[in-house]
């Protein structure tokens, strides 16, 4: 067998020592300064000029002299952000982080719409102007705006009688009724719930029929309609009045006239036929209109569109509605009455006058309802929440350098929960409160204000003034001190006791919050 030499060399890592590597760099040459092709038309035209010639001379110098910086090469275009010089140069910029347009959608063609108009090579400093091609679009202040969208699902939940909806899809439609302007503006939430329940759909398949707004309130959920008369809408402004709104076709401003004008040939319009109404749109009364006909032209609209589908509440039940509400409310009202334990002895008759007086209120913790040594704004009922009854007493007390002073401080001598009521001799004797009161938490009160006082009888008055007393006024100087004394006592106790477990803690080495004390 032959024996065969091999090449144990290693091969060496160090490519700097080898003669041959394996990638070569690629040459780097100096980028020309000169353009030498200009270069040379300028010398081609500096040939052909006449040099005895002074007017060529002059013409071939002004020629130099305009073209000569185009002999140097232009630096390639810089990607990143320019000189402060170009920043300062650009005097009109505008601060787009501060409006808002700071933020925008982020598609590629919304993008280009939103960024001002500059050119490729023009870069600002201002981070926010580059924010905004990233980030959403802001929300608007008020995220329940109108949707179109949304009638379909709000006819879909109308195709069921009243008795067939859930409470679920009365919720979903009161969402969307809110969203509608005329409902937003001038009907209560609660009011808009009730309604949900009697609301009915009205389907009109023939164009250029009549729709008698009389005898409801109508809004278009599909197709569109024209108006007959330029009032077409009245608006609930409060319990006793009532607007009447007709719209200007070329201004499209909201012009409102008042429910008890007879004569609609003097009210004033700019234009004679008013706009149409779209999806979305309201037409209609809530309430009644006394001596009209139900056949009456005004409030009237003509469909314009085959298929028009509209959500109807009939000013009957309106009617109904608004008296359960009421009655609902005067109930609630008189159980709150009726829970305070002096007036359960009363007859009905003088409840049911002051619960007629009575309005509702509420206020956050903290809130000083009625101050020591004032007359009491009011006569209140506490129908949910807590008060605080305080009373200022006169102490002695030692300062740190040993010197003693009078001081005035309140003390708690009271609570007054639910079913409790206060300041009825204060408002109606007109003293002053011998105690402060404070909420301490939310609370929500029935009061009865001084001036509607004057609608009760004299019977009513006195059985006012049988059935209250003075708010702990049984106590005295001595009980308030006592009470005083104990509070402090207590106070000074759960310092101390506070004070000697932080000693304890600090001294072992624990801190809580820290290491194996962590959790």
């Amino acid at each position: 067998m032959a024996l065969v030499k091999q090449n144990n060399d290693v091969v060496s890592w160090n490519i700097k020592a080898i003669k041959k590597p394996r990638v070569k760099l690629p040459e780097i040459k100096d980028r020309p300064v000169l353009d030498y092709e200009k270069l040379r038309w300028l010398c081609q035209v500096n040939d052909s000029t006449d040099r005895k010639n002074e007017e060529s001379k002059n013409e071939f110098h002004e020629l130099f002299m305009e073209n000569y910086k185009k002999l140097f090469v232009q630096p390639p275009k810089k990607i990143g952000f320019p000189d402060h010089s170009v920043k300062r140069g650009n005097k009109n910029q505008s601060l787009h982080s501060l409006s808002q347009k700071a933020t925008g959608p982020t598609t590629e063609s919304e993008k280009k719409a939103i960024l001002p108009p500059t050119s490729d090579t023009t870069y600002t400093h201002n981070i926010g102007d580059y924010l905004k091609t990233y980030h959403k679009q802001r929300r608007t202040d008020k995220p329940k705006t109108f949707n179109p969208d949304s009638m379909k699902i709000l006819r879909k939940l109308l195709r069921k009688l009243p008795f067939e909806r859930s409470a679920t899809e009365i919720d979903k439609m009161r969402s969307i009724l809110k969203t509608i302007p005329f409902f937003a503006d001038n009907i209560p939430d609660s009011v808009i719930k009730e309604l949900c329940v009697v609301a009915q759909l009205e389907v009109w398949k023939e164009s250029d029929f009549n729709i008698f707004g009389n005898i409801g309130l109508h809004v278009i959920l599909k197709g569109c309609v024209q108006p007959e008369t330029n009032q077409y809408l009245i608006v609930p402004v409060n319990k006793e009045k009532s607007m009447l709104t007709s719209t200007n076709v070329s201004t499209n401003i909201s012009i409102t006239f008042s429910s008890d004008t007879t004569d609609t040939n003097k009210q004033h319009t700019e234009d004679k036929q008013p706009k149409k109404l779209g999806v979305g749109d309201c037409f209609g009364t809530l309430k009644k209109l006394e001596d009209e006909e139900p056949t009456c032209r005004s409030l009237t609209v003509k469909t314009l569109e085959t298929n028009c589908e509209f959500m109807k509440i009939t000013t009957s039940d309106y009617k109904r509605v608004m008296e359960q509400i009421k009655q609902k409310e005067h109930t609630e009202k008189l159980n709150l009455i009726l829970s305070c334990s002096q007036y359960n002895s009363w007859p009905r008759q003088p409840l049911l006058q002051i619960s007629n007086l009575i309005e509702w209120i509420t206020y956050k913790p903290n809130t000083v309802l009625v101050s020591e040594g004032y007359k009491s704004p009011f006569i209140a009922f506490i129908k949910s929440g807590e008060c605080h009854v305080l009373r200022q007493v006169e102490v002695l007390e030692t300062l740190k350098n040993g010197q003693k002073e009078h001081k005035s401080k309140q003390v708690v001598i009271g609570r007054l929960g639910p079913s409790t009521s206060f300041c009825e001799l204060s408002v109606l004797l007109k003293e002053p409160m011998s105690t402060s009161i404070v909420t301490a938490s939310n609370i929500e009160l029935g009061i009865i204000k001084p001036e509607r006082l004057e609608e009760l009888d004299e019977v009513t008055i006195q059985l006012f003034k049988q059935s209250n007393t003075h708010l702990f006024g049984n106590l005295t100087k001595d009980d308030v001190h006592e009470e005083y004394m104990q509070q402090e006592l207590k106070r000074e106790w759960n310092e101390f006791k506070h004070h000697v477990v932080v000693d304890v803690i600090n001294t072992r080495g624990i801190k809580p919050g820290y290491g194996k004390w962590a959790k």
